[in-house]
C-alpha cells in the first residue's frame, strides 16, 4: 500500500512509499534516521497512529502530530518530542526515560507515566514560592504562591496557581492583566483566578498565570 506522511505545516512530504501501514512506515523511517520533525501522524490515519509497542528510541517527534496516537508500551526513550501534538495519545506503558517533553501538548492524553509527568513538573510541590508575571504596558509583578495555594505546569516553563499575593509591581503603581485587561496587582493583593482548572496538562486552563524568573516574564 502507498503510505506518504507529510509535513504537518508546508505539506512537504517526510515519507512515501510501499509499506503495509503508518506502523511500518514510521519505524522504517526511524531506522533509517529519516527526519520525522512535524510530521503529520495524525491525518495519515485518521484515528491515531497505530505505534504500539514500537521502538522509537532516540526518534526526532519535533513537533510532530501524534493525536490519538496508540503509544502503549512504545519505547521513546530519549525520543525529541519537544512541542509534539500529544493530546488524547494513549502512553500506558511507553517508557519516556530521557523523552524530551518541553512545550509537548499533553492535555488528554492518557496514562501519562508518572516518573515523565514528575520530571517535566517545575512549580514546587507544597510550600510557598516567588513568581513573576508580565502585566500591560510591560509592567511586571512578584508574585508570592501561598503554601496552600494548587499550582501546576504543563510540559513547558508556564505556571499557574490558583491564587498569589503581589509582593511588587515594577514600572507602574498598578498591574493590568494582559488577558482580561481589568483584573489588578497592587501590592499587597491577594489575587485569586476565576475558575481552577484541574488539569495540569492544560497550559492555558483557568489560573493565574506567571514564570519562575523575572527574565522569562520580561520576554513573554
Amino acid at each position: 500500500m502507498k503510505i506518504e506522511i507529510k509535513n504537518r505545516y508546508d505539506g512537504t512530504i517526510t515519507i512515501a512509499g510501499e509499506y503495509e501501514n503508518v506502523r511500518e512506515a514510521v519505524l522504517a523511517a526511524t531506522k533509517n534516521g529519516a527526519n520525522l520533525r512535524s510530521a503529520d501522524l495524525r491525518n495519515a490515519n485518521l484515528n491515531g497512529a497505530n505505534l504500539r509497542s514500537a521502538n522509537l528510541n532516540g526518534a526526532d517527534l519535533n513537533g510532530a502530530d501524534l493525536r490519538s496516537a496508540n503509544l502503549n508500551g512504545a519505547d521513546l526513550r530519549s525520543a525529541n518530542l519537544n512541542g509534539a501534538d500529544l493530546r488524547s495519545a494513549n502512553l500506558n506503558g511507553a517508557d519516556l526515560y530521557g523523552a524530551d517533553l518541553r512545550s509537548a501538548d499533553l492535555s488528554g492524553a492518557k496514562n501519562i507515566p508518572i516518573l515523565a509527568a514528575a520530571q517535566s513538573s517545575i512549580v514546587p510541590e507544597s510550600g510557598q514560592f516567588t513568581g513573576w508575571k508580565k502585566c500591560k504596558g510591560g509592567v511586571l509583578v512578584r508574585l508570592m504562591v501561598g503554601g496552600k495555594a494548587r499550582r501546576s505546569n504543563a510540559s513547558g516553563r508556564k505556571c499557574r496557581a490558583e491564587y498569589v499575593k503581589v509582593m511588587e509591581v515594577i514600572g507602574a503603581e498598578i498591574g493590568i492583566s494582559q488577558y482580561d485587561n481589568k483584573t489588578e496587582y497592587r501590592v499587597g493583593k491577594i489575587v485569586r483566578c476565576d475558575k481552577w482548572n484541574e488539569d495540569r496538562w492544560v497550559e492555558c486552563g483557568g489560573g493565574i498565570h506567571f514564570f519562575l524568573t523575572r527574565v522569562e516574564a520580561e520576554n513573554y
